[in-house]
């Protein structure tokens, strides 16, 4: 496009001010801005600018209880009964090549002190192994596990991992999976993508620029998850993307969560089973509420679909209420982000993402002001960035399902700084090495008080396989990469 051509649809579109400084600039950094802008859908981002600030007014005119119901009875299940049947049945469609994992791994640790990837993180293991490796070494061994138990020779079940960065991690992510050999896995089935951003706005709704050059950008949130599946994996193959790699696989199932999680169980083959059982197209694993007051969104229904209700749209007589069958709150079902789609439920997004509201997040925004061009870098929130959730698309679903887990056994995230206290390195650290204690007395072991033993995810997967230490009594701390390992720490 030209000059005249830009400036006449950014003019048109009232964010003609982006061109402010381009007399000015060098060749080269004129062809930047340009370059930026003609990819950039503007008419769109003005689009959800106005949806996100609407849909914010009409939540804050709704009052907190209008709406809001419990999750029917029918939709929701908790482990324990029939876990082995939806085990089996999620084993079967893993052994069948059926199922994919989509990791949501856009996120920097910078509130853990780390401008890394938040998956290259060591929550201070004996292992030292980063969640990024628990998490491959853990398809590892479902692949094996399913091998087994379908009696399919080594290699012949694959799990594919499509591993969502962002701009600024996107380059060492991959970096990290190249100098670590993809842990163990094989590179094909290895497919690293990023998810999209949009621009950084004031609170009016204009563009902000970063330098006279270049447009504030920010990613678009977890929900970015659906429309980067659409993304072609790269410029020099346009009609390879996320969906058209599972279908030329043959994926009918995706598992899809959040990096930070050191406790996932990925492409948990209950939740797989649970959820296929239930013909949904879309599910979510969820925990009970600690209490009721915790500040978590809960899955609930609003207007008769369902949805994600955060805890500061849930009055205090709703928190409060409990079932009178069972005793337990009524709103108690935690969000985790950790959901199951089917693929033909990822491909339908597209036709109804227009009515998705991006939410509002009020944020400090360096910018360049138009009228100095100077770099101001503000001390209180100057600005918007505009992100989707993934679980934004719940109320489109046709056929939902919830399946409450164990917290200790599930969820354990890894959000604030170490030494904080909560959802930290260290009670990442602890969370873990408790399950695996808890492996080990599960199958008949002791181990003795004080005792650390960190069993490696290409041992067991979830407790299994070790039978061998029935009777044992462990009085050794150690790291167990092979279940012949265990010997030396009675």
């Amino acid at each position: 496009m030209t000059i005249d051509t830009t400036n006449a649809r950014y003019l048109a579109a009232g964010q003609g001010h982006l061109l402010h400084f381009f007399p000015k600039l060098t060749e080269s950094e004129q062809s930047q801005l340009l370059t930026q802008l003609d990819a950039l859908d503007i008419e769109r981002v003005n689009r959800i600018y106005a949806k996100a600030v609407s849909g914010e007014q009409e939540l804050t005119n709704t009052s907190a209880e209008a709406g809001i119901e419990p999750l029917p009875k029918d939709s929701s299940d908790s482990v324990g009964k029939h876990d082995a049947e939806w085990r089996k049945i999620g084993l079967e469609a893993i052994a069948r090549g059926e199922v994919g994992v989509l990791l949501m791994a856009g996120g920097q640790g910078t509130r853990l002190g780390s401008s890394a990837p938040k998956g290259c993180y060591d929550i201070g293991l004996p292992s030292h192994k980063s969640l990024f490796q628990y998490q491959a070494e853990r398809i590892a061994r479902l692949q094996t596990v399913a091998e087994q138990e379908a009696g399919k020779p080594s290699g012949g079940v694959v799990i594919p991992w499509y591993v969502m960065t962002s701009g600024p991690t996107r380059a060492e992510t991959e970096a990290f999976f190249q100098k670590h050999k993809y842990f163990g896995l094989n590179p094909k089935n290895v497919i690293l993508f990023e998810q999209g951003t949009l621009p950084c706005l004031t609170m009016e709704g204009k563009v902000l620029l970063d330098t006279p050059s270049h447009v504030a950008v920010a990613p678009d949130g977890n929900g970015g998850l659906y429309a980067a599946t659409r993304t072609p994996l790269s410029p020099e193959d346009k009609s390879r993307t996320v969906l058209s790699d599972l279908d030329k696989r043959g994926v009918l199932y995706v598992h899809a969560y959040c990096v930070d999680n050191c406790l996932v169980r990925v492409a948990d083959p209950v939740f797989l089973g649970y959820s296929i059982q239930k013909q949904a197209d879309c599910a979510a694993k969820v925990v009970p509420k600690t209490h009721p007051t915790e500040s978590v969104g809960v899955v609930a229904r609003r207007g008769k679909k369902f949805s994600v209700v955060e805890y500061s749209e849930i009055s205090s007589e709703q928190a409060q209420r409990k079932d009178p069958e069972t005793g337990e709150l009524t709103f108690r079902a935690g969000n985790i982000a950790n959901h199951f789609y089917t693929t033909q439920f990822l491909k339908q997004v597209e036709a109804f993402e227009d009515q998705l509201a991006f939410h509002i997040a009020r944020k400090k925004i360096p910018h360049v002001d138009i009228l100095s061009g100077d770099v101001v870098k503000p001390i209180k929130p100057n600005g918007m960035k505009l992100e989707m959730f993934v679980f934004d698309v719940f109320p489109f679903t046709e056929h939902f399902a919830v399946l409450e887990v164990v917290r200790n056994e599930e969820f354990s995230p890894l959000k604030n700084a170490p030494g904080t206290g909560a959802d930290d390195p260290e009670t990442s650290r602890r969370d873990l090495l408790n399950q695996h204690r808890r492996f080990l007395e599960s199958a008949g072991a002791t181990v003795a008080d004080g005792v650390e033993i960190e069993i490696s995810p290409l041992v067991s997967y979830a407790g299994e396989g070790l039978a061998a230490v029935k009777g044992k009594k462990f009085t050794k701390s150690g790291l167990v990469e092979s279940a012949e390992e265990l010997d030396a720490l009675v």
